[in-house]
């Protein structure tokens, strides 16, 4: 077995087994009636609760797929440490390496598809739209669409659960997926009143685009998390993945803010012609914010809701290198997983 073999069977039984979690399922029956709950909550605002409903309903996938991350890579890595079933395939020519990454893949091929499930929940609710006033009409095509969607794939899934052993959390992502994918493609075909329109009249590609960045943040969360279970359980995972998502998307205010602050200080000093042990203080302070702005990943660059919100238009110039700085970031983080299982005692 070669490589990529190798990397391709753990990946895959790594993806199985985490969508067969329950916390899965828990997790993505929250996300969806929190998101659907979304729409009265946004109904408090005085201005436009469609703004305000996206920022609730992008925070929510992002806060259950960083709880998602959390569980699922405790138990795909250090549940499988703990219990000695790691043996069995590091105890063949599988390189730790390998088994690793093949890890990471396993939990964010999962970690994709339940922020997918959630993110079709999300459009169709949000092509909905919220109800403003009393008067508002609903949206007839997303409402049958989307109860039968969710009732089908309830249906099936109980079904194929009962009759030939399915695991039921798999069985409901299985067929959620395809089946929410349609309910929204046809909700796209009709207006409120079921008068038929171009699909483009409600698509939202702005959206869309903001998702995939979400989605790439928690890919990097998914990595932080399978580097803190090569050596930790599921507590401390869940709290350093947590807190890395937190500090993270306050790195600009917590850490660039001072950078600049320090910057322009040191900018006057060196007008002034100052010297002495203040001057080696501040630039010894600025290089270690450098360092620390540096290796604390910034989730502000995978966050696009503001942009949503102001109908602002999302440069590719923009997108490429938050794309490159993410997949950095994933790369930099397993080499550091990589570094810390290969010292790990697992007999």
């Amino acid at each position: 077995m070669n490589f990529l073999e190798q990397l391709w069977a753990i990946a895959r039984n790594t993806a199985i087994e985490c969508v067969r979690q329950p916390v899965a399922l828990a997790v993505m029956v929250a996300g969806t009636l929190l998101i659907i709950l979304s729409i009265p909550f946004s109904g408090f605002t005085l201005m436009d609760d469609q703004r305000m409903f996206v920022d609730i309903a992008l925070s929510t996938i992002f806060v259950c797929g960083t709880l998602l991350a959390g569980f699922l890579a405790t138990n795909a890595l250090s549940r499988e440490i703990d219990n000695r079933t790691v043996l069995t395939v590091i105890s063949k020519p599988v390189s730790r390496p390998v088994f690793v990454w093949g890890k990471f893949l396993g939990v964010a091929a999962a970690l994709s598809a339940c922020t997918l499930f959630l993110s079709l929940v999300f459009m169709l609710v949000e092509m909905h739209g919220t109800m403003p006033t009393v008067t508002t009409s609903y949206h007839y095509p997303v409402l049958t669409f989307g109860i039968l969607a969710i009732g089908a794939t309830f249906a099936a899934a109980i079904w194929c659960n009962y009759f030939y052993g399915w695991s039921f959390p798999a069985s409901i992502l299985g067929f959620g997926i395809p089946l929410l994918g349609i309910a929204y493609v046809l909700s796209l075909l009709f207006a409120k009143d079921w008068t038929p329109v171009l699909p483009s009249g409600q698509f939202k590609g702005s959206i869309w685009v903001a998702i995939a960045m979400m989605w790439l943040g928690l890919c990097v969360l998914a990595s932080i998390a399978v580097a803190v279970s090569t050596r930790f359980g599921q507590v401390v995972t869940l709290g350093i993945t947590f807190g890395a998502f937190v500090i993270g998307l306050m790195s600009d205010w917590l850490i660039a803010r001072r950078l600049r602050d320090i910057g322009g200080m040191l900018e006057r000093l060196a007008k002034d012609g100052s010297a002495g042990s203040a001057l080696d203080a501040n630039h010894a302070q600025l290089a270690l914010l450098k360092v620390a702005y540096a290796v604390v990943p910034n989730f502000q660059v995978f966050w696009l809701s503001d942009a949503i919100q102001q109908k602002r238009d999302i440069p590719v110039a923009y997108l490429m290198p938050s794309v490159a700085y993410g997949a950095a970031m994933i790369v930099a983080v397993m080499c550091v997983a990589v570094a810390l299982f290969q010292r790990r005692e697992v007999g």
